[in-house]
């Protein structure tokens, strides 16, 4: 599965999230151009020492991302959407994609793909979730419905019955 941010701003926001591509495999996409510095000491302070774990791919625009991985599907997050993220049946292979945290994805993303955005269900009077928390709850129920598959879980999981602690 792949995580991809369309023109991120904040470094912590994007190793916050590269953390998470670490611990699960989740391959990162970054779409130029970025509003920090790779080098960033925020940058790699937020993903810590696991940057040896993320695959990061850099993209000059998203229609260059696209036309790489022509044949996989994209699912565009938005607070615009009417789809629940939550009514999609994800494949392994599928690509998160994520706008920059001061203006979301592009109009043009939206409407191009309009079947494929998805929004995270949230009160009115709330304008979004942070990136990094954003990313988190998606790519955790794509994970989860593939039962969390090559990744190690402790006790039954979410699986079966819970584990008292």
């Amino acid at each position: 599965m792949h995580i991809v941010l369309v023109e991120p701003e904040i470094p912590g926001n994007t190793g916050n999230i590269a953390r998470l591509c670490a611990g699960t495999g989740m391959e990162l996409h970054l779409v130029r151009p970025l509003g920090f510095s790779t080098d960033d000491k925020h940058l790699k302070r937020a993903g810590l020492d696991y940057w040896h774990l993320v695959r990061v791919h850099y993209h000059d625009s998203f229609a260059a991302l696209h036309q790489q991985y022509y044949e996989h599907t994209f699912y565009f997050c938005s607070t615009k959407a009417h789809h629940s993220y939550c009514d999609i049946s994800y494949k392994t292979d599928d690509f998160l994609v994520f706008g920059k945290e001061s203006a979301g994805l592009p109009e043009s993303l939206l409407t191009d793909y309009e079947a494929n955005t998805i929004r995270i269900p949230m009160r009115e009077e709330a304008r979004s979730l942070n990136l990094s928390n954003a990313v988190a709850v998606v790519a955790f129920e794509a994970l989860r419905q593939h039962r969390f598959a090559d990744l190690r879980i402790y006790g039954n999981g979410c699986h079966g019955r819970s584990t008292q602690i």
